[in-house]
């Protein structure tokens, strides 16, 4: 990435990572994206992904956006649970010091409900360089910052210096241990919408 302004993307990157303790970290533009990007990137169409059936809207959404197959299960969960059978986890309401994972694709939300309130913005948290540089080129439309050579076809999911200038700032203030979110009120069954009923 050029120096400006889109290192302070980068510097909050590393922020994240290190605070959370992985090895890299990707930003996007909330974690809707960035679970549906860990979707394709571990080509889950055509497959079952599993998750419990009280969870925030979009999470389904993105599985099927994916092309997977969605199921269902009855479950507590707290600050975060996973996409079965794939590494991958939602983890919006957790987000403390050494959380990561190992060899996971771990996703964060900086909603305004959330710990870090950004107001909008997502990470991704991996231990894996391959999966960062697909994950750099998916949030931008299948190209880097340097060059418009498109690679892969991507999304237009990226985080803005903005963003990330502001999460820098309160990750400077936010302690090192904090508790997972409840969700108040609970979540609903999310088997009730009609979108959802047969799965």
């Amino acid at each position: 990435m050029p120096h400006s302004p889109w290192k302070v993307v980068e510097m909050f990157e590393q922020n994240v990572a290190e605070y959370c303790g992985s090895k890299y970290a990707v930003a996007t533009d909330n974690c809707t994206d960035a679970l549906l990007m860990c979707c394709q990137y571990l080509d889950v169409a055509g497959k079952e992904v599993t998750i419990p059936s009280k969870t925030y809207l979009s999470v389904p959404q993105s599985i099927l956006h994916a092309g997977a197959i969605l199921k269902f299960r009855d479950y507590n969960w707290k600050g975060i649970y996973q996409l079965e059978p794939y590494p991958i986890y939602d983890a919006a309401k957790r987000f403390t010091s050494g959380m990561y994972i190992e060899d996971s694709l771990m996703c964060l939300s900086f909603h305004t409900k959330k710990h870090l309130k950004i107001g909008k913005g997502g990470m991704i948290l991996t231990n894996s360089k391959e999966a960062v540089e697909w994950f750099k080129m998916a949030r931008y439309e299948g190209r880097d910052h340097i060059h418009d050579d498109i690679a892969i076809c991507g999304w237009n999911a990226y985080m803005t210096p903005e963003q990330a200038a502001r999460g820098l700032t309160l990750l400077q203030v936010l302690p090192k241990h904090n508790e997972d979110l409840p969700e108040d009120p609970p979540y609903r069954d999310l088997r009730e919408l009609p979108l959802f009923r047969n799965k």
